[in-house]
């Protein structure tokens, strides 16, 4: 498979990288200094799943050539509209798109641009940093890849693009049903992120006063309702599964 990564930093690096140790064909799509960083000193990653130090083949946007199987789509969701015109030249007659980035609206987006039969969905749980010296780094062993169909037309390469990453470290999923995996873990990052940007701390700052765990319960109450009411709701164990990451269950140390 021959697979096109948009970018070479924390997500889009580390990815490749697994790909590239899976036996992929893997180049990344980069800016012309991460090109040269590149073509010096290769790619790194630092990983308690297992390290990657080794040259990689780089392409800038004009080099870009309509031959590839994936595109591997791993930017911030601010950027997707620059990425989706730099991709463009790249995308051929048979060419899947595999997005990694959070929320629902960038589906919307990449199927009005290049169609629904087009654009597998993927949701990837880890904590990975690139720092200045242009080096990946991971956070912890959690490594969790959920990839599926969103149209039997990309039945087939969801399945080969599983088969790879299934033979690399980390937790790997088919899903029959990616739209719910995606929905669920919109429910935890809006749940999340709410209650981190309005209160401008961690979980774990939240969970320690007094009315935190309130408050958390009410954000996770009111992003499974939104859920729910597009078709989407979720069992229990996923339930059960966000409430413990934010400590609902077993709130740390005394309230504040």
């Amino acid at each position: 498979m021959k697979i096109l990564v948009v970018g070479a930093g924390a997500i889009g690096g580390y990815y490749g990288a697994r790909l590239i140790q899976a036996g992929a064909d893997v180049t990344f799509l980069v800016r012309p200094k991460r090109a040269e960083l590149l073509a010096k000193q290769g790619l790194r990653l630092e990983s308690s799943l297992g390290d990657f130090n080794a040259p990689v083949n780089a392409v800038t946007r004009e080099s870009l050539r309509p031959d590839y199987d994936l595109i591997l789509l791993s930017c911030k969701t601010y950027d997707l509209q620059a990425a989706i015109e730099d991709i463009t030249p790249a995308v051929g007659p048979s060419t899947a798109i595999l997005p990694f980035l959070n929320g629902l609206s960038v589906y919307d987006e990449l199927d009005a641009r290049f169609g629904r039969d087009r654009v597998l969905g993927g949701a990837a749980y880890i904590a990975t940093t690139l720092n200045a010296n242009g080096e990946i780094k991971q956070m912890g062993a959690a490594d969790q890849v959920v990839v599926g169909a969103r149209s039997p037309a990309t039945l087939d390469v969801a399945k080969a693009v599983y088969a790879l990453l299934a033979s690399s470290a980390g937790a790997r999923a088919l899903s029959d049903n990616i739209m719910q995996a995606l929905w669920n873990k919109w429910v935890m990052l809006a749940s999340g992120a709410l209650m981190n940007c309005l209160m401008r701390g961690t979980v774990g700052d939240i969970m320690a006063t007094r009315d935190g765990e309130a408050l958390m319960k009410q954000a996770i109450s009111e992003s499974l309702s939104v859920a729910a009411a597009e078709g989407y709701a979720l069992p229990q164990t996923e339930i059960t599964s966000i409430e413990n990451a934010c400590w609902i269950h077993n709130p740390p140390g005394p309230p504040r």
